[in-house]
């Protein structure tokens, strides 16, 4: 459970489904409020007070179907845990807005640029040894374009930090302003 909770939680605020079989052979729909999502579970708080079985698939807005279970549950807040485990890449990506991968990109390219400039490369020394142009590096700092897992974990080795600080540390104090 310490996993699950210790899962960056991306704050959400959108309209769900919940939906689990009632125990006759029906499936019951039931509208939620997803509070937050990580890669593990999510936060949520069902618009009435109706129980809800201990299995479901919650369905977000995009139309991923996630099956989960009951992690906790106080009133109408429900703790989901993904039956499967982690929630792939592009299944996180469904579950957040644009707005929200926008900011998660802007995050990480401020930590890669914070850690760059701690170990005193220049962007051009960094895509060098990543084998990429000086304008993706620049770019990729400013939160304008994506950098594959694979070159993420190029960084975080050449840069001497942690892949997970990388992508879910805490931002440098000038973006948290912006």
């Amino acid at each position: 459970m310490s996993d699950h909770r210790a899962a960056v939680r991306h704050h959400t605020l959108r309209t769900g489904i919940v939906e689990f079989d009632n125990g006759t052979g029906s499936t019951v729909s039931v509208p939620c409020t997803i509070r937050d999502v990580s890669g593990t579970g999510a936060r949520l708080q069902l618009n009435s007070s109706l129980w809800v079985a201990e299995a479901f698939t919650l369905v977000f807005a995009s139309g991923l179907r996630k099956a989960c279970r009951v992690a906790w549950r106080k009133e109408r807040l429900i703790g989901s845990a993904f039956a499967d485990g982690y929630a792939s890449v592009d299944e996180q990506a469904a579950m957040m807005t644009a707005g929200e991968q926008s900011r998660h990109r802007l995050g990480i390219g401020a930590r890669v640029k914070a850690a760059r400039e701690k170990r005193g490369y220049t962007q051009a020394q960094l895509a060098e040894r990543l084998s990429v142009t000086p304008a993706f590096v620049a770019s990729a700092e400013k939160g304008e374009a994506d950098i594959p897992l694979y070159q993420l974990m190029h960084i975080a080795d050449l840069l001497m930090v942690g892949l997970d600080g990388l992508v879910a540390g805490p931002v440098p104090e000038e973006v948290d302003a912006a």
